[in-house]
């Protein structure tokens, strides 16, 4: 076998992390008060980067939504700022590099606030999108003790709802972990936790009812209120005592900001809707070009030309990447809108079921694009100021490829498998997750176990003590009936 040496070209693709490309990824999830921090710290950094009074090209457009099919004059304007724009900004923009499994949302981790976690509860709680959006919209009301407003005030007027749908939406929320969360005072917070623990019995229920004899210590009128004896009364005041009145402080003190929207969707003439972005929101900043020419031809050290040489394409790559991040974000609210015009119109009993990657195939963008851009971002409509991602609900992949299964099903499926076990025979969670990829549905461990936990599903361990005990109470139960 003879050796033999020659010389091979050999063309690849990859996707490489480059510094600006992180910066973009950052730049999309910012939310329009964290951006402004960010660009005015690249001011202070950047002596070629300034200020403009002048608005972002395009930004005070307003686009019409046509339910029309077709391309809108917005989504045609951001895929012509995608050509235009640098080759590291229009890989995590557009859907160009065809990579599916290329999933951005990892680079950037996230923290559990009191808000997310009942998110999460709400996501399995209801089926249907217009309690999912009702439940929504009450959960960004929580405050961080874990408190509703005493008075909802126009929610069900807003959302287009009866306000018994409000109401009924709420007694699920209250169901929620931590227990007394969205209490609208703090005698409902106390009943709450004391109907978890199946103490709130009529005397208990007086005693609720009446803390401000409490504060004022006067036992002697509680005592003849809740019909109870000195000893009764002590224990039931001890047990008030160890509840805990604000069951939202157990997340830490979430960093509050004033909710500026950064989309407005208003009536057309025609029916249809304008969506234009709140320019007030959007920084104007501009590359001095004139100065960088000075200052090239006085500059004589090799350093400081290499200094301000790389001042300038940082400054145009962000002029180009803050246009480039607009763009983006009208185009997936344009969209939004477009899919959910029966909410816009008759209110939250026409919101559509809908998920990222729906709205990102229709755009042609990545779905951690779309799911980057809807973080952090509000629109101010007809119907209040809600947060982007108010307008999606929850899916699980399908095992064999196949058509996703709603979140709702997947909790329901859980649940029947827990309900139909033996005794003998507990199935652990990683059991349900074989049993769930048999059927076809094909999902993680910690999500079935996070699905169980809001379900308020006990461990198997749990569940093998809770029917063994049961077991032997029927057994004793049976043997003195029949002794």
């Amino acid at each position: 076998m003879a050796l033999t040496q020659r010389l091979e070209f050999r063309q690849s693709q990859s996707l490489i992390m480059t510094p600006q490309l992180m910066q973009a990824i950052k730049l999309l999830q910012l939310s329009n008060l964290d951006l402004t921090t960010f660009v005015e710290e690249e001011l202070e950094r950047n002596p070629l980067l300034e200020r403009t009074n002048d608005h972002v090209a395009g930004a005070e457009a307003p686009t019409e939504v046509d339910q029309v099919s077709g391309e809108q004059p917005a989504e045609a304007a951001a895929r012509n700022a995608q050509d235009a724009a640098p080759t590291t900004y229009t890989e995590w923009g557009g859907g160009a590099s065809g990579d599916e499994d290329y999933n951005l949302e990892a680079f950037v981790a996230a923290e559990t606030t009191l808000s997310d976690h009942l998110a999460e509860q709400l996501s399995v709680a209801f089926t249907a999108p217009a309690q999912r959006m009702i439940g929504q919209y009450l959960i960004d009301l929580v405050d961080e003790a874990g408190y509703l407003p005493p008075d909802l005030g126009q929610a069900a007027e807003r959302l287009g709802a009866s306000q018994a749908e409000v109401e009924n939406v709420l007694a699920v929320l209250q169901k929620f972990d931590p227990p007394g969360v969205c209490a609208r005072s703090l005698s409902e917070c106390l009943a709450i936790q004391l109907r978890e623990l199946d103490r709130y019995d009529p005397a208990m229920q007086a005693l609720v009812e009446h803390l401000d004899l409490l504060a004022k210590r006067d036992i002697a009128a509680l005592r003849k209120i809740c019909g109870v004896d000195d000893e009764d009364i002590a224990d039931m005041i001890g047990e008030i005592r160890r509840l805990n009145p604000k069951p939202g402080m157990k997340f830490g003190s979430a960093r509050l900001q004033t909710m500026v929207p950064d989309v407005y969707v208003r009536p057309g003439p025609d029916g249809g809707w304008h969506v234009e972005l709140n320019s007030d929101t959007l920084p104007r900043v501009l590359v001095n070009q004139t100065y960088y020419s000075e200052l090239s031809k006085k500059i004589g050290k090799d350093g400081d030309k290499s200094y301000f040489t790389d001042a300038l394409q940082n400054a145009t790559w962000l002029v180009r990447a803050l246009d480039q991040r607009a763009r983006t974000i009208l185009k997936v609210a344009t969209e939004i809108v477009r899919q959910q015009d029966g909410f816009f119109t008759h209110g939250v009993a026409h919101l559509r079921p809908l998920n990222l990657k729906a709205v990102a195939d229709a755009i042609q963008m990545h779905e951690s694009t779309v799911s980057r851009v809807t973080a952090n971002k509000y629109m101010a409509t007809n119907r209040g100021t809600f947060e982007l991602k108010y307008f999606f609900t929850a899916s699980i992949a399908s095992a064999d490829g196949g058509e996703a299964h709603s979140a709702e099903a997947v909790r329901h499926h859980i649940k029947q498998l827990i309900d139909s076990e033996e005794p003998s025979a507990i199935l652990s969670d990683d059991t349900i997750v074989e049993r769930l990829r048999a059927s076809g549905i094909d999902i993680a461990r910690r999500t079935v176990a996070k699905y169980r936990e809001a379900m308020r599903i006990p461990s198997s361990v749990q569940r093998r003590r809770d029917k063994q005990w049961s077991t032997i109470n029927s057994r004793a139960s049976a043997g003195t009936g029949h002794a």
